[in-house]
């Protein structure tokens, strides 16, 4: 398969004509624009209950069909559409602002050669509108993530036992760092509330966080863990697992065990080389981290001026 999606249509692979180069990048343009608002928007819209503002392509009717028919849906993927739309929002967003760059609001997709009536890819571009419905999204998701502890606070005075369960792997936790002598980790439950953890990490003496102090929010859901964790770093990091909003982007060993949580957490802040392309979710910091040598010397400075930046906010 070819990385420009023209030339993996059948009698297209060989394609070089003038008129052939011209269309490869019409096609690249409204697949992206496509992608975005059929891949990534809609379906959350659907399963947030969000109505589209409005539409791009469908007919009102269709649009509004789309979204009523898909509202009672149950997506198995719900709470990994959720997880890592936070983690690559900056990069749907760097794909907004090139797609506006390139073309024009409103301009009708070019019909290819190999389409027809019944087979096509047919619409116009409108990134301000997908910039809005993404934001919409945005906000959707870190307004739940925002009501689990509400939700947690119900749980608990209901005495659900996933209250005790998360209680217990906390203490768990905290003995096992303590037993192993760890300093780099502090771990308190916020106002008695077991779905919210405050995790502060100290960075370990000779390495690029040496000196740094991040205070870091675990939110977890009465559902937990069918939903799993959204763990924001809040104080300046600039750092490729770690995106702009300050979600953390990790891996843990089981998904059901919160030490296998925080342990990936720590990994995930201290990571410098292996290449995983699901971690980057920093696109700045991506770009300059897999650079040139002088574009990681760049990271490294702009990674020890957060980490510096870091201890300020923590004792601000």
């Amino acid at each position: 398969m070819s990385s420009n999606p023209y030339e993996n249509e059948p009698g297209y692979e060989l394609a070089e004509s003038d008129g052939d180069k011209k269309d490869m990048k019409a096609y690249a343009a409204k697949i992206r624009h496509e992608s975005i608002r059929i891949s990534v928007i809609e379906p959350l819209e659907c399963i947030l209950g969000i109505k589209a503002n409005s539409t791009i392509n469908p007919t009102d009717e269709e649009e509004e069909k789309d979204v009523d028919e898909g509202a009672d849906i149950t997506d198995t993927f719900a709470d990994l559409r959720k997880r890592r739309f936070l983690w690559y929002y900056d990069c749907y967003m760097q794909s907004i602002a090139q797609g506006e760059c390139e073309v024009t609001r409103k301009g009708r997709f070019t019909r290819m050669p190999f389409e027809n009536p019944g087979n096509s890819m047919d619409g116009h571009f409108d990134y301000p509108n997908l910039r809005n419905r993404i934001n919409q999204v945005k906000d959707a998701i870190i307004a739940e993530t925002m009501g689990w502890t509400l939700r947690g606070k119900a749980a608990q005075e209901q005495e659900a036992g996933i209250s005790e369960n998360l209680r217990r792997q906390y203490e768990q936790i905290v003995e096992k760092y303590k037993n192993h002598k760890n300093f780099t980790v502090d771990l308190h439950i916020v106002d008695s509330n077991p779905f919210l953890w405050q995790l502060t990490y100290f960075g370990r003496p000779m390495t690029h966080l040496d000196g740094g102090i991040f205070n870091i929010k675990i939110y977890l859901s009465p559902d937990f863990p069918e939903d799993q964790p959204r763990v924001f770093v809040e104080s300046p990091l600039f750092h490729y697992r770690v995106a702009k909003c300050g979600i953390l982007c990790y891996f843990p060993a089981r998904t059901d065990d919160m030490r296998c949580h925080v342990d990936a957490i720590v990994a995930a802040l201290e990571e410098e080389s292996p290449y995983d392309p699901r971690t980057n979710v920093h696109p700045e910091a991506t770009r300059m981290f897999w650079g040139s040598p002088d574009d990681r010397k760049r990271y490294n400075r702009e990674l020890r001026r957060s980490v510096e930046r870091s201890a300020e906010y923590a004792y601000a």
